[in-house]
């Protein structure tokens, strides 16, 4: 598997929360009992979604409300169906943010219009998330699922650990000085240019021919 592709079934991402059966829980187990479920459950898959040594799409194919939209927030991609939207509705039900949302959205948007978005709550529609710079293309709602394949087959049959060398990379760079950035890119430059992706990528340029990528270390 060299690319992952994150999407809802039906007609929405991620509906969020039933608030019913969240209100029965508080009764039964309390807050604690109840919202060990983020570090529990939810925090390992955003960590595991944004450490993984390969391109993440997050396929947002309806409303993405709550933690789904925090995980989509951790996608190096956002495809998002015309009709789709991203609801932060964590204030309006008297709660913080959760599973990585104060660390991605104002990386996306900047931690002025995050904290607009987080407050204020409500639907961020497809062209809004798209002008926000939340996602990455808004897509016809009759043509999504063929252009999410398209990508996502082009990125698994790309140099994934040119990829997963980037990503890593970018992540890094957002929390470092220049200096520390420079000496992982060349740590990233060294791993990279020892990999059979690379020796084959420029024999296939010499050759004038497509390059095929096997996403292997060498």
């Amino acid at each position: 598997m060299r690319c992952v592709v994150l999407t809802g079934t039906g007609r929405a991402f991620c509906v969020g929360q039933d608030l019913r059966e969240h209100a029965t829980r508080l009764d039964q187990a309390g807050p604690e009992g109840v919202l060990a479920t983020v570090p529990e459950h939810y925090n390992p898959i955003a960590t595991l979604l944004h450490t993984m040594a390969k391109p993440v799409i997050a396929a947002v194919n309806g409303v993405a409300a709550g933690a789904g939209a925090s995980l989509a927030f951790l996608a190096d991609f956002r495809l998002v169906s015309a009709g789709a939207g991203f609801n932060l509705a964590f204030a309006q039900i008297g709660l913080s943010c959760d599973t990585g949302c104060s660390w991605s959205l104002p990386r996306l948007v900047g931690p002025t219009t995050a904290l607009r978005l987080l407050y204020l709550g409500g639907t961020i529609s497809a062209e809004e998330s798209l002008r926000l710079g939340i996602a990455t293309e808004v897509i016809p709602d009759d043509t999504f699922e063929a252009r999410v394949l398209e990508v996502a087959g082009g990125l698994a049959v790309g140099p994934t650990q040119a990829y997963a060398a980037i990503r890593q990379s970018v992540a890094y760079g957002a929390h470092s000085s220049l200096t520390e950035a420079l000496a992982y890119e060349a740590e990233m430059m060294a791993r990279t240019g020892a990999t059979e992706d690379h020796r084959q990528a420029v024999d296939a340029f010499l050759a004038k021919r497509p390059p095929l990528f096997t996403g292997q270390r060498g």
